[in-house]
């Protein structure tokens, strides 16, 4: 695996309307409207569903 992009300090993604609401359900539910932990919430269950 390519480990060359750890060092970076931001990365762009680009999201496409289902898991855009995906995000704003997670938001709403679990993070008082806070999509910025929705997203790190669910970037933390796609890592550990990879491990």
């Amino acid at each position: 695996m390519d480990e060359a992009y750890l060092d970076l300090e931001e990365v762009e993604l680009e999201l496409d309307e289902d898991v855009l609401a995906e995000i704003d359900e997670k938001a709403f539910a679990d993070h008082r409207d806070n999509r910025d932990a929705a997203v790190r919430d669910l970037l933390d269950e796609w890592l550990k569903a990879r491990e």
